[in-house]
């Protein structure tokens, strides 16, 4: 990179990156807890209580910081030519590698506690991925109502946090830019 040159990651890629492992981690352990034998409260309160604990957590974290997100929108600069965007892959690497730890502890409680609640851990960690998911694609319908796509210093984000307390401002480019669509899928 040049002088004055630094890294973008797209705002959307970051926040869709854990969509698809909270998803799938949580619909395996809560079929896996839904499959045991034996549960403290049984099988039909802990999956009721598990798609309860679905929506509320699929709210929670698609609202969840709105506000942060549409006024470093609102307020984004436009990125600089010497600039260099990252891939669309190594944005999604790197947030998975930095949660991955964190993801496997989550699945694990998750696992554990189909002997109390069987499913409902892991109906909470797919409403999560769920969540992520609505959130990536209402960055989408964001990003095309501006005609523009969000980007953000990769040195800003290094737990993958695309509005964290380092984070100061979102930069924009093109829509034509990058190798995402606008919400963070991959162009076809």
């Amino acid at each position: 990179m040049g002088r004055g040159a630094q890294a973008l990651a797209r705002v959307a890629v970051i926040v869709r990156a854990g969509a698809a492992p909270l998803w799938w981690l949580g619909l395996l352990a809560a079929g896996v807890g839904a499959a045991l034998p034996l549960s403290l409260t049984g099988r039909r309160i802990g999956l009721l209580a598990g798609a309860a604990l679905f929506v509320v957590a699929a709210a929670v974290v698609f609202l969840a910081r709105r506000r942060r997100y549409t006024h470093f929108a609102g307020a984004a600069s436009r990125a600089a030519k010497a600039d260099f965007l990252q891939a669309r892959s190594v944005t999604v690497r790197t947030w998975r590698r930095a949660w991955r730890w964190w993801l496997l502890l989550a699945f694990l409680a998750a696992l554990g506690s189909g002997f109390a609640l069987p499913g409902a851990a892991g109906l909470l960690m797919a409403g999560a991925g769920a969540g992520l998911w609505l959130k990536a694609a209402w960055l989408g319908r964001l990003e095309r109502s501006a005609d523009a796509l969000l980007w953000i210093r990769t040195d800003w984000v290094p737990k993958g946090q695309p509005v964290g307390k380092l984070v100061r401002g979102f930069r924009t480019t093109g829509l034509g830019a990058g190798d995402a669509e606008p919400g963070g899928a991959r162009r076809h």
